[in-house]
């Protein structure tokens, strides 16, 4: 057993010295060009290789450092450089036949610039082809290239566009992984990169044959995962659009070649929906149908569904991606704004309240005096469209038999004694609330008001909320009910309505003006004695010799 030990260590002291005189006869260098023309001539932009060493203990060469130009339609920042570059060689052809076989390639701590144009194309579109410039009907520099593996280890890359469209989007802690590649056939790919605010995101599929025309146009198919990804953090919104949330996201994506088509869940961590809302404690589900078009950013979106808890709201619609804002959306024709444009639907029919509360949170709705609805449903159809920075929301919007728990409505209303006899106590019942909405800068407008709830009657009107958030509502309140107007109202008005031969009920059903104003926090209501003067004027005074006009005017608004 010794003679067969001391046999191996010999051995292995042989192949030691073997190599160490193979790395020390071999001058790397001297390859150096021969690497640098045909990487140059495979991608069709200017390789440059730092000093080459040799290593037999890993069977590479390494580089120095490496640099690939980029397109000069983009500038002069490299495509690409790296601290270092492995280039794994077949052993036996270089040390007997000098004769460079590569097997693969790894650059280390690289830092990639990605850049878009304003008409959608890449900067990396043009690999392959000569002078960066796209050949008319020749193929790829890379068609005849085939490596067993392709890395990227610890990159940064840089996302920009020109002009430039809001801040450059950097990635950190890239790790690309590409086996078996060649440029005619399918390939397998992982990507992983850790994204701003800590995200994570990994891309595992496969891709090819690498388009000969438009590499950026390779087909592939792949299943993507995302965790804890903020989209402000990360650059695709700016905060300035009021949205915030985390994202986890499982999807699959496949592409032709021109456009990508996604289907997968989205859970939503802390939406927020405006700037004036609360983010959501519990998490939202959102599931998806995409298409997204890779020239131009314009995308359509023929199905999704926002579900919190067991109630779904539907969505459809187009969008163009914030890289394409220079080509302008299909709508308005100009649009500068860094966040993506939208033409989206949300509808619902029958929506549970209850369950939809934290939503209405989200998006900014404030009941009065910390006020909550309760039960009942949400019947919507809104269409938003825009930059998500400026966007406008319209549609009908309605509410049917719910409660706003913690507002006392008679308590608030002054300015007609005649009414004071309303009674709803800490609720207020509402069968039926419908009103059209329109939202846009900040500024919301309701029209169409109409309004019947058992404690009060039926209202109708319009109004307005401020982007401050001062109300400006004028409404007329028709009083069907004795509760509606207590029974002092009811003697009260009958007796004004003595002379013209009506009763109670039939005066309050005339309606009685009434403006809100004040906050949607705390609104003040106010009966509107001049308008209720204009309307029932001839009721109030028109008989003289039956009734005191002064006396009557005293007791209708409160006084003695």
């Amino acid at each position: 057993m010794r003679r067969w030990m001391k046999i191996l260590a010999g051995v292995a002291a042989v192949l030691l010295l073997v190599l160490l005189a193979v790395a020390l006869l071999v001058n790397a260098n001297t390859f150096r060009p021969v690497l640098e023309s045909r990487l140059t001539q495979a991608l069709g932009r200017q390789v440059t290789l730092g000093s080459l060493h040799f290593s037999p203990f890993t069977g590479s060469l390494n580089a120095d450092s490496v640099r690939i130009a980029d397109d000069p339609a983009f500038g002069p920042e490299p495509l690409l450089t790296a601290r270092s570059l492995k280039i794994g060689v077949n052993m036996a052809p270089l040390i007997f036949h000098r004769k460079l076989e590569v097997r693969s390639f790894r650059a280390i701590d690289p830092r990639i610039n990605l850049v878009q144009n304003a008409q959608g194309t890449w900067n990396f579109s043009t690999l392959g082809h000569s002078s960066g410039q796209q050949p008319a009907n020749t193929g790829s520099g890379m068609s005849g290239v085939s490596v067993g593996q392709i890395a990227v280890s610890n990159g940064t890359v840089t996302v920009t566009s020109v002009p430039a469209v809001g801040p450059a989007r950097v990635y950190s802690n890239v790790n690309i992984s590409v086996q078996n590649f060649s440029a005619t056939s399918t390939f397998p790919f992982s990507v992983k990169a850790t994204m701003p605010g800590d995200g994570t995101v990994s891309l595992d599929g496969t891709a090819g044959p690498i388009n000969a025309q438009d590499t950026a146009s390779t087909a592939f198919q792949a299943q993507l995962q995302v965790r804890n990804l903020n989209p402000v953090t990360a650059g695709f919104l700016s905060s300035s659009a009021g949205f915030g949330m985390v994202v986890d996201a499982n999807a699959k994506a496949r592409s032709n070649g021109a456009a990508v088509n996604s289907q997968g869940t989205l859970i939503l961590h802390q939406l927020l929906l405006t700037r004036s809302g609360r983010p959501i404690p519990q998490p939202v589900n959102l599931t998806y149908s995409v298409t997204q078009q890779l020239k131009g950013g314009a995308g359509t979106v023929p199905s999704a569904e926002l579900k919190v808890g067991d109630t779904a709201i539907h969505m459809d619609g187009q969008y163009r991606l914030a890289e394409a804002a220079n080509a302008g959306s299909p709508a308005s024709g100009d649009a500068s704004s860094a966040n993506p444009w939208i033409n989206m639907n949300a509808s619902g029919q029958n929506l549970s309240i209850d369950q939809l509360q934290s939503l209405l949170v989200a998006a900014g709705v404030k009941l009065p005096n910390g006020s909550v609805l309760r039960g009942g449903t949400l019947t919507l159809a809104l269409n938003a469209t825009g930059p998500v920075d400026a966007l406008v929301i319209t549609g009908p919007v309605e509410i049917d038999n719910s409660q706003l728990a913690g507002f006392d409505l008679g308590s608030k209303i002054s300015g007609l004694a005649a009414l004071g006899g309303i009674k709803t106590g800490s609720v207020t019942d509402i069968q039926q609330l419908k009103f059209n909405l329109r939202s846009a800068g900040g500024a919301i407008s309701t029209d169409n008001i109409y309004a019947r709830m058992p404690a009060v009657g039926q209202a109708t009107g319009s109004g307005a909320v401020s982007p401050a958030g001062a109300l400006d509502y004028q409404l007329v309140v028709r009083v069907t009910t004795a509760q509606g107007i207590g029974q002092a109202g009811v003697s009260l008005l009958s007796k004004l309505n003595a002379a013209a031969g009506s009763n109670a009920k039939n005066f309050a059903a005339n309606g009685v003006p009434m403006r809100i104003t004040g906050t949607a926090s705390n609104p003040v209501i106010t009966a509107d004695v001049s308008g209720l003067l204009r309307r029932n004027g001839v009721n109030i005074l028109g008989n003289t010799k039956k009734a005191n006009p002064a006396g009557l005017l005293r007791g209708l608004f409160g006084g003695k």
